[in-house]
């Protein structure tokens, strides 16, 4: 489970990542509750907007961020967006101090951060490759999104006791000096252990290329869709549990962080979990995204505050079960000149869907009510589990088998009988899924 740990470089950005997760997930916390209670009547949609703001970059830059992942020095890109988030932390925690603070203000925040997390993202996803051996790469990104959720698990609980004793400021503040881990950890790097990845070459059509490379690909296609439709309208997590604790429940910022730490409980055992398996399966992440849209209406239909907290536990386990396969399938198997340009549209997809979805999941919850939201969103889910299915039945020769056993009586199965789009075997790299052999259950 936790192999790729066994390499300095690793083990040093793992920790680093960690401690600054932590406080990213403490600046959101506080960002969303402050938006919600203190410069708005608990208006949801504009807990939507600060979302669609802080991620809609994701989307715009998305083929310039990918091909500056590729072209440049990955660690060197790294440490100049996590010191520009760092300063764009400490500026917002200034001003929510003093008091001047408008819902505007932190409107403007939003966008800049996205800015700068547009172009952090990719680099950061596809560093992970120069940090490990192919091999344990599949392990490395399981350990990163069990890092990112641990940090949700403890981050958003500290945040909600801090708001309430000294105020969000300080707890952007906090955020800020967190920053530091990273940093230090990417200059105390080993470069000559670092895996460098072949920069991609400068010329005309290197922004298409990623584009073009992914429309060859259409397992990657269908995890972008599965994606898109999950990210866009069910990962609304914080209108959830931000609406649910105040409108709902009639809590305050203490139990709203409690609601995002219960949330981490199942999506750290299901990033773990993740990390045991030696590669990740495309029907896994069609199975989770089913699993996904059932576990949030069985938490919709919670009564009380408890259950409604326990019952993120098992929506935390399915969403990260399905993103982490998603994105080590992605990783795995694109060859690695673009990975960074893939990653960005990956990330692109999966969160750029956001400026859509947030407002819409916010204007259903002031209109019907937090449960109706997390309906919808759960059925999200649900959607993209069927387009998986139709997919895996078109394209990869899935059928259902009827044998007759000893005793004369029918026994139904499963048939896997999988072969890859031609165009694929054109590529650079194999295919690393479970799809490349036929199986039967």
């Amino acid at each position: 489970m936790f192999r790729s740990l066994s390499g300095f470089n690793y083990r040093l950005w793992f920790a680093g990542a960690l401690v600054s997760n932590i406080g990213t997930w403490m600046q959101r916390t506080a960002q969303d509750w402050i938006v919600l209670t203190e410069l708005t009547d608990n208006d949801a949609v504009a807990v939507g907007i600060t979302m669609a703001l802080q991620l809609g970059p994701q989307l715009l830059l998305v083929p310039w961020s990918g091909l500056i992942a590729d072209r440049f020095d990955r660690r060197k890109l790294l440490i100049a967006t996590q010191a520009t988030m760092a300063a764009l932390g400490a500026a917002l925690g200034i001003i929510v101090i003093l008091g001047v603070a408008e819902l505007w203000h932190v409107y403007a925040f939003a966008l800049a951060l996205g800015i700068a997390s547009a172009i952090d993202a990719p680099a950061r996803q596809a560093f992970v490759s120069e940090l490990v051996s192919e091999k344990n790469l599949p392990n490395a990104v399981s350990l990163n999104s069990a890092s990112f959720n641990g940090a949700r698990l403890v981050g958003p609980a500290v945040a909600g006791i801090l708001t309430v004793v000294v105020g969000a400021g300080w707890v952007f503040v906090i955020n800020a000096l967190t920053f530091a881990a990273t940093l230090v950890a990417l200059m105390l790097l080993r470069k000559g252990e670092l895996r460098l990845a072949p920069r991609a070459p400068r010329g005309k059509g290197q922004l298409q290329a990623g584009i073009r490379y992914v429309r060859r690909r259409p397992d990657l296609l269908v995890i972008f869709v599965v994606v898109f439709l999950v990210g866009t309208f069910g990962l609304n997590f914080p209108i959830f549990a931000a609406t649910m604790a105040s409108v709902e429940f009639g809590h305050g910022a203490g139990e709203f962080g409690l609601l995002s730490s219960m949330l981490a409980i199942g999506s750290v055992t299901g990033a773990l979990l993740a990390a045991r398996r030696e590669r990740p399966r495309l029907r896994v992440a069609f199975v989770s995204a089913f699993a996904f849209g059932v576990a949030c209406v069985i938490a919709a239909l919670m009564p009380t505050y408890l259950t409604f907290g326990a019952a993120l536990i098992l929506v935390g386990f399915t969403s990260i079960t399905l993103l982490t396969t998603a994105n080590g399938t992605v990783q795995t198997t694109t060859t690695p000149v673009m990975r960074g340009r893939v990653m960005a549209l990956y990330l692109a997809i999966f969160l750029g869907g956001t400026p859509i979805g947030a407002p819409i999941i916010g204007g259903v919850a002031n209109a019907f009510g937090p449960r109706a939201a997390i309906v919808v969103g759960g059925m999200s889910g649900i959607v993209a589990a069927l387009i998986g299915l139709v997919w895996m039945i078109v394209s990869h020769d899935l059928r259902l088998r009827v044998t007759v056993n000893q005793r004369g009586r029918l026994v139904p199965g499963i048939r896997f009988a999988v072969t890859h789009d031609r165009s694929a075997k054109n590529l650079e790299t194999r295919l690393a899924t479970d799809e490349s052999v036929a199986r039967r259950t």
